[in-house]
């Protein structure tokens, strides 16, 4: 019997590939006639733990490693040419799969940041698709910039240090021009080659950005999302997390904030010293995720601090034993999901938004890095589903939030009776409902999966050895 085989190819980092997974096990069991090769690609400096999946359907091919440049490259001319090299290398991948009569070809899932791949699919002679991994507002700022740029010759470079706004027909309020994306302008030209684009919302959260992308000039957009991993921690020790959920038994409902700036997200020693500060000062209970930086000019991820003490203000520790506990990495799904959790100061990665929409959870905005500021904004400013610790900050600027700032924060996001908390527990059973049969997004996969079944060419075209 011909096996329909769909190949997904995700950015080789944690956030991306989880997500990738999770779709991946949706679509097959909503259609068994699929069967998905999951491309696993991987940076030099990063091991990739927990994927895998009991499911007959879906497959990992892991390629072999590429030397690209060193630790010390430039990291935009890194994730460039390390893209680039694989192309040859998940040619051959596919190759391999459809060298038997039996596989029939239904397309590429390729991740937003990985579009060059767009260019085997095409070789094949089979749709590619987009999954955006990110919201549908920051989609649509893209798809409106790259417009400006190549049609209307707007250099997005002048907005860089102006207080100027644009507006974006994604979000309802005016967004300020000094979000930069002119390293995604060739992604973006090329999201609107592919056939569809699944993104990773709802459109219960994002209706005004999601009416928004029905233009004709914009692939079919599918709401599929939250799709979210909330069976496991990644890439930490189990030894860690007993522990850490061990503390949280230990604390009243809805007590302790919680502060995680994602797999990259760390600060300088005056910036540690002013949200040690800013907690102690706030009297709320409170388990921070604290680490350690790579060293400066090396490509890698954060890592835990081997004496923790040394960054922290003296005797903090000491004076916040009672109420705080200062962490490495976290279980962020299985601590967002406790009881005790309250509040959460989040980095604003979109998989950490919606983690704490479906454990209706109350965000403060702490942005770092990527698109997290305008995920921030969209939040506080036309959801109001956050409140602002701060919307602009940038992990590359000298600015450093104070004490005073963060202790405020904290109070606003505690307020038990705030009306960010009303409405994240209203948007916490939304979130739940659109999953399941009858819901929006289950209905916009089972859309999706038919429209990805009719344009799946009738001849394959194979190459030869």
């Amino acid at each position: 019997m011909e096996q329909t085989e769909l190949v997904f190819i995700p950015f080789p980092i944690i956030g991306h590939l989880t997500s990738a997974l999770e779709i991946a096990k949706l679509i097959t069991q909503r259609d068994p006639r699929f069967s998905i090769t999951i491309i696993i690609m991987k940076f030099p400096f990063e091991s990739i733990d927990g994927m895998d999946t009991d499911s007959d359907s879906i497959r990992f091919v892991t390629l072999p490693p590429v030397e690209v440049g060193s630790s010390t490259t430039p990291s935009g001319f890194f994730l460039s040419e390390f893209r680039k090299a694989h192309i040859p290398i998940v040619r051959d991948a596919i190759h391999e799969l459809t060298r038997s009569n039996s596989v029939r070809l239904a397309g590429f899932v390729i991740d937003m940041f990985c579009t060059h791949m767009i260019d085997v699919a095409d070789e094949f002679g089979v749709p590619s698709y987009l999954f955006f991994t990110s919201s549908a507002a920051f989609l649509g700022f893209l798809l409106h910039l790259q417009f400006l740029h190549d049609y209307e010759g707007l250099d997005i470079n002048e907005f860089k240090d102006s207080d100027a706004e644009l507006e974006v027909p994604s979000f309802a309020n005016s967004v300020p021009g000094k979000r930069r994306a002119e390293t995604l302008l060739y992604h973006t030209r090329r999201f609107r080659e592919v056939k569809g684009i699944l993104v990773n919302t709802f459109i219960e959260l994002e209706s005004h950005a999601v009416r928004s992308l029905s233009d004709s000039t914009i692939p079919e957009v599918y709401p599929v999302g939250p799709i979210l991993n909330t069976r496991m921690g990644s890439g930490g020790c189990q030894q860690d997390a007993s522990a850490i959920m061990s503390w949280l038994d230990d604390q009243p409902p809805s007590s302790v904030v919680f502060l995680c700036f994602g797999s990259r997200g760390t600060f300088g020693a005056d910036q540690i010293k002013e949200i040690a500060y800013g907690l102690e000062h706030s009297g709320h209970r409170f388990l921070w995720s604290l680490r350690q930086p790579p060293p400066k000019g090396k490509m890698d991820f954060p890592s835990d601090y081997e004496s923790i003490e040394e960054v922290l203000p003296e005797g903090f520790l000491h004076r916040t034993a009672r109420i705080g506990k200062v962490i490495g990495w976290a279980p962020q799904a299985a601590v967002l999901s406790h009881s005790a959790v309250g509040g959460f100061v989040s980095h604003c990665g979109w998989n950490s938004l919606l983690e704490s929409v479906w454990y209706g959870v109350p965000v403060a905005t702490w942005p770092i890095y990527a698109e997290q500021q305008i995920n921030a904004f969209q939040m506080v400013k036309d959801l109001g589903l956050a409140i602002e610790i701060k919307i602009d900050y940038n992990k590359d600027s000298d600015y450093v939030v104070s004490a005073h700032e963060i202790e405020n924060g904290l109070r606003n996001l505690m307020n038990i009776d705030s009306e960010v908390r009303q409405k994240r527990k209203e948007m916490q059973k939304i979130s739940r409902r659109v999953m399941i049969d009858g819901g929006s997004s289950h209905f916009s996969l089972g859309h999706f999966i038919e429209d990805m079944v009719a344009n799946i060419p009738c001849k394959q075209q194979r190459r030869d050895t």
